[in-house]
């Protein structure tokens, strides 16, 4: 069985323990609803619990197997897609999941596309309250109140 169908296998069963052998120690996830990357195996086991929590009826729709540059370093690797759908806060996401692996076959970067942009703003909304629920991110600091200036 590939890493991509364990992969799938363990997000399909909501298994996060199953997630840890598969990725590398130096994991680097690309989010669509952040710039930097989510860095380092323990961060990003973090993120899949919040993620397995807050997507609804996800599930995995299709997939292609290939190679493909990565974001870090430039380097083509092995890499498989995997398109999916879910629901967030009444949201219908699509979106595709890209995978790159190292040479022992394990997860070393990761990135999620989703659409639309609506769905996009719901899922960062849940995985932000997710993430700080967890202790994984800061609160977000409240907007400052404007006050009028007088001449």
């Amino acid at each position: 069985m590939s890493t991509a169908d364990r992969f799938r296998e363990a997000v399909d069963n909501r298994d996060l323990s199953s997630l840890d052998g598969l990725f590398t120690e130096d994991i680097r996830l690309y989010s669509p609803v952040k710039f930097t990357p989510f860095e380092g195996k323990p961060m990003v086991l973090g993120l899949f619990g919040v993620l397995l929590r807050t997507f609804e009826d996800f599930r995995y729709v299709g997939d292609h197997t290939g190679t493909a540059q990565t974001s870090a370093d430039g380097t083509s690797a092995p890499s498989a897609v995997l398109l999916f759908r879910a629901t967030v806060n009444g949201k219908e996401i699509h979106g595709i999941d890209l995978l790159h692996f190292d040479d022992d076959g394990r997860i070393k970067e990761f990135t999620v596309m989703v659409r639309p942009q609506s769905a996009v703003h719901a899922l960062g909304e849940a995985v932000l309250a997710g993430l700080v629920a967890d202790g994984l991110a800061p609160a977000p600091a409240a907007a400052p109140i404007a006050t009028p200036t007088h001449p």
